[in-house]
């Protein structure tokens, strides 16, 4: 038995769910990309109304782990984190991609991707980062990593050497810069948005083998160095 609490913040969607078993119970989320950290708490505080419950009664929480935003990233470990430790609860870290992938099986399964077979293809979330670039894996049906995750430049040729021949799917929020770019046959592109509902039988699994973070010590996998801009103001006066 398992009711996990799952965040994702990585991206412009605050995204929070209740999960039990595996099977997901409750989804809040908004794409708006502001103000994570008041909506998550909001979220969070629906999710136990609604359910009737409290986080003494969870058996552990979840947290999106990157790659993605370093502010997004950020504010959901400390929420995950603050949980954790007030309410004695164990830390489970989920790769955000992965939990993409298997956010894009679950919407095959209901209908709304229509590619396929899905078995049979290779699955790339992508993440937008700066520029033409995403942050990206390669993964199968089953959540099995085929490519590992990294920072990827996308032009024509981009992952054109993996396993040539097979059909690959795309998506997440790195997706759009791909399609102008990327137009080879055997690419098919889908609008799945990073969501916590896809952490759910992840977390699970992790739940039922004891695979857990040292909340102490746990950090987000950022990927690249957060690089802080400078101000107009302190540029017009000269700093």
């Amino acid at each position: 038995m398992s009711l996990i609490l799952c965040i994702e913040t990585g991206t412009n969607i605050c995204s929070a769910a209740l999960s039990h078993n595996g099977a997901l119970l409750s989804l809040r989320e908004s794409e708006e990309g502001r103000d994570h950290a008041q909506k998550l708490a909001s979220f969070i505080d629906e999710l136990f109304r609604e359910n009737d419950i409290d986080a003494e009664e969870l058996d552990a929480v979840a947290v999106g782990m990157g790659p993605g935003s370093y502010t997004g990233l950020r504010i959901g470990t400390s929420v995950a984190k603050g949980i954790c430790y007030g309410a004695d609860k164990p830390l489970i870290g989920i790769s955000s991609l992965k939990s993409l992938a298997m956010a894009a099986v679950e919407d095959y399964n209901a209908g709304i991707i229509e590619c396929g077979p899905i078995e049979e293809m290779l699955l790339c979330p992508m993440i937008d980062a700066r520029r033409m670039e995403v942050y990206s894996a390669i993964y199968d049906s089953s959540g099995d990593e085929l490519l590992p995750v990294a920072a990827r430049i996308i032009d024509e040729d981009a992952l054109c050497d993996f396993m040539p021949g097979k059909q690959m799917l795309i998506f997440g929020g790195g997706a759009f810069k791909c399609r102008e770019v990327m137009k080879r046959q055997g690419l098919v592109y889908a609008s799945v948005a990073p969501s916590a509902r896809g952490m759910a039988a992840l977390a699970d699994y992790k739940f039922q083998n004891g695979e857990f973070e040292d909340v102490a010590y746990f950090e987000p996998f950022y990927l690249k160095e957060f690089v802080a801009g400078v101000s107009k103001k302190n540029m017009l006066a000269g700093k």
